[in-house]
């Protein structure tokens, strides 16, 4: 079954279309029906996957990365940085960079270079991170751990159990209830990677990385694999003799669909995983910020995230509704606030307020009142596209004559975005032009 290639806020139908593009597509009535319940499923635990427009067109919302349906249908959710344009190359890319960032990976030199696996869907390489890290594990070794076994042989073994050994019944003198040691790779980390490495050789259709995982299947031959993956992912040990294996179990997660809001996994072997976009936006300007910060010259830099030490009111002597801004960024003795949104916007449309959200202004008026105390410079990060490109801003916003607020670009494909960006903090012009209210 041919992989549907979307990116956010796409629709999806079940009727039949001319073709495919970036923004709708078509997929068999089997797989929207399960889109449609696991929608419901994600609205009872409050979060939002889909909206349905009626029977046989629903739209996502800002959910990136892979879903495998049961029937075997494959939809590759990307991220929507550009408006024009069949960007799926530069979309996967962006795509892989904010997922690495997010969980703090690192991807491993193969003999691919980047530009030869530029276009490669994002399941297989999922799949090439994982089977290159297993193979780069196999070659270090695999742990063993020691097993106590409890078996009856005609033979003795270890340890004699002389109370079984006693209530034998006549006639089976000649045999042995022992107990002894096995030195075996059967251990929960073993197991989950061969459960994984199985689901790679059924899934993969890319010709290297079928190669290399029936290669790797016949070196774990003798491994047993995991019936349980949440039992055995909560025993992976994580002390200094498994320090080799921490590099391969973000791998493992993504290839047996741990990385889910909820468990869609099920009986079918498939890959699934699901970012909201907006976090990986989040988490991406943070690492840039704050390892931009470290590195300024002759000032000390720092990047906080995720405060949360204020309250917008109190009610019968308790706080009410917690203030957490996403970033707090310190240069010395000076200080901003700074929220990130992940929304395009379009500096040429006034009309419309440049596509910027009243709410998020109020927001940050909050923010700045309880943790500037009502004097400094708060600021908006967006992504930077082509209607706002890196480089520029809006003219700065006004609520008072102390407190003001900038909305800046961030240019995800620039790596030198988050240094341009304080640089442009520390450069500002102190002086409103826009007042708000």
């Amino acid at each position: 079954m041919q992989p549907v290639v979307v990116r956010e806020y796409a629709r999806l139908t079940s009727a039949p279309l001319a073709a495919n593009t970036l923004d709708q597509a078509h997929i068999p009535v089997s797989a929207f029906s399960w889109l449609v319940k696991l929608g419901q499923q994600f609205k009872a635990n409050g979060l939002q996957l889909l909206q349905l427009d009626d029977q046989q067109w629903l739209r996502l919302d800002n959910y990136v990365g892979v879903l495998e349906s049961p029937c075997g249908q494959v939809i590759e959710i990307l991220p929507k940085h550009r408006v024009e344009g069949e960007c799926v190359g530069s979309a996967r890319m962006l795509l892989r960079k904010l997922i690495l960032n997010a969980m703090q990976l690192k991807q491993r030199e193969t003999q691919h270079t980047d530009i030869e696996r530029f276009d490669a869907p994002l399941p297989e390489w999922l799949m090439q991170q994982f089977l290159t890290e297993l193979d780069h594990l196999i070659k270090r070794g695999l742990r063993f751990d020691y097993h106590r076994v409890e078996e009856q042989q005609r033979f003795l073994r270890g340890q004699l159990d002389v109370v079984k050994q006693l209530r034998q019944p006549p006639g089976r003198e000649h045999v042995f209830h022992i107990r002894h040691d096995v030195f075996s790779a059967d251990r929960p980390e073993n197991r989950l990677l061969k459960a994984a490495l199985l689901r790679v050789c059924k899934t993969t259709q890319d010709n290297n990385n079928w190669r290399l995982a029936h290669e790797l299947q016949s070196m774990l031959q003798e491994l047993p694999v995991s019936t349980d993956f949440q039992s055995d992912f909560k025993f992976w040990r994580t002390d200094r003799l498994m320090a080799h294996y921490q590099a391969i179990k973000p791998w493992c997660e993504f290839v047996l669909s741990q990385h889910v809001p909820l468990a869609v996994q099920g009986q079918w072997q498939g890959i699934s995983m699901l970012f909201p976009m907006e976090r990986l936006f989040e988490s991406y300007v943070a690492a840039e910020l704050g390892a931009a910060a470290q590195r300024m010259p002759g000032i000390k830099g720092e990047v906080n995230t995720q405060l949360a030490s204020k309250y917008l009111c109190t009610h019968q002597g308790k706080d009410f509704f917690q203030l957490k801004p996403d970033l707090q960024l310190k240069l010395g003795a000076k200080r901003w606030i700074l929220d990130t949104k992940w929304k395009l916007l379009d500096v040429a449309d006034r009309e419309k307020k440049y596509g910027l959200s009243h709410q998020d202004f109020y927001q940050l008026f909050a923010y700045g009142q309880y943790y500037l105390g009502g004097e400094g410079t708060l600021v908006l990060i967006y992504p930077a596209w082509e209607k706002f490109p890196s480089g520029t801003r809006l003219a700065e916003f006004c609520f008072n004559d102390q407190l003001r607020l900038l909305v800046l670009p961030f240019d995800l494909e620039d790596d030198d975005a988050a240094f341009n960006l304080i640089v442009q903090l520390q450069q500002s012009n102190p002086q409103p032009i826009h007042r708000v209210g």
